[in-house]
């Protein structure tokens, strides 16, 4: 049965351990790449981009400025250390991403000797943000932004080929990519509407409650979110591909194999919640 193939592939891949690795990944580049950004061109400010983006407002808006402000108002300087940190902090952003086309379509691991293509791709990432900023700028207040969010999932899709073949190191055939960026496409603009809605809440409450690491705990959930429909997108897209493949051949899954495959999905998940259980037994009696 194709969705329990799908569940199955996502299991096997550990979905939202690597979604939080994603997440946790890009918030480790996005901090210092903003502040870079706004010490190289003067006029770039993150914490209002982001404010804009989400209309932010009051406590979530001040802890957003906080974060991405220099500390005690200075201004933000470029040395060689953070040059250097800013990028191990984007390779290692873009080695999660690799590890994530390598286990869900099972190639072996190239780790730091695929470097060269993941600078690659991050010149290709700014250049999409470039053209997604531009589009919402343009666009966005046209049908409460639905026309910049129609324009942009055609961009994304392509972005997602793009970066399937390239971090993949072209071992995964374009063609084979494309159910992976329809579908990553798709929950993206979802995802945005989402957001739109959301995050404003979100920031505004976790602002509150903690100051200004309630916005790294927003952000890092938001970032969850987005991370979890890339890894979802992944594992739908590995088992079109291979459906397709046996629609093809003429290959139909006999009775014993779709029960089998359930028997899989069902073990995993109650092997998963029974290290959980025991996770929050231990927490809560330390002296077990």
């Amino acid at each position: 049965m194709f969705a329990l193939r799908v569940v199955n592939r996502f299991q096997k891949i550990v979905g939202f351990d690597r979604s939080m690795a994603l997440a946790s990944s890009a918030l480790t580049a996005l901090v210092p790449v903003s502040i870079f950004l706004g010490a190289v061109f003067g006029q770039y400010d993150a914490a209002e981009r982001i404010v804009q983006r989400y209309n932010l407002t009051g406590a979530g808006a001040d802890a957003v400025r906080s974060l991405f402000s220099p500390a005690g108002g200075a201004s933000a300087s470029v040395g060689v250390f953070g040059v250097a940190f800013l990028t191990i902090s984007m390779l290692s952003f873009t080695r999660a991403a690799q590890r994530l086309f390598e286990q869900t379509w099972e190639l072996k691991p190239l780790s730091v000797r695929n470097t060269r293509n993941g600078l690659w791709w991050l010149l290709t990432l700014g250049g999409y943000a470039a053209v997604i900023t531009a589009l919402s700028a343009l666009l966005g207040g046209h049908g409460v932004g639905l026309v910049a969010l129609v324009c942009e999932v055609p961009v994304t899709a392509v972005f997602l080929v793009w970066t399937g073949w390239l971090l993949s190191a072209k071992r995964i055939g374009w063609t084979d990519l494309i159910p992976f960026a329809v579908t990553g496409a798709a929950l993206s603009a979802a995802y945005s509407v989402g957001a739109s809605v959301y995050m404003p809440r979100l920031f505004n409450t976790s602002a509150a409650r903690y100051g200004v690491v309630g916005a790294v705990f927003a952000m890092i959930s938001a970032l969850f979110t987005a991370m979890l429909g890339l890894v979802a997108s992944a594992a739908l897209g590995r088992e079109v591909r291979d459906e397709l493949g046996r629609i093809r051949s003429g290959n139909r899954p006999s009775d014993r194999e779709v029960r089998l495959q359930w028997d899989k999905v069902v073990e995993q998940t109650r092997s998963r919640w029974r290290t959980v259980r025991g996770q929050v037994s231990h927490r809560q009696d330390p002296d077990r």
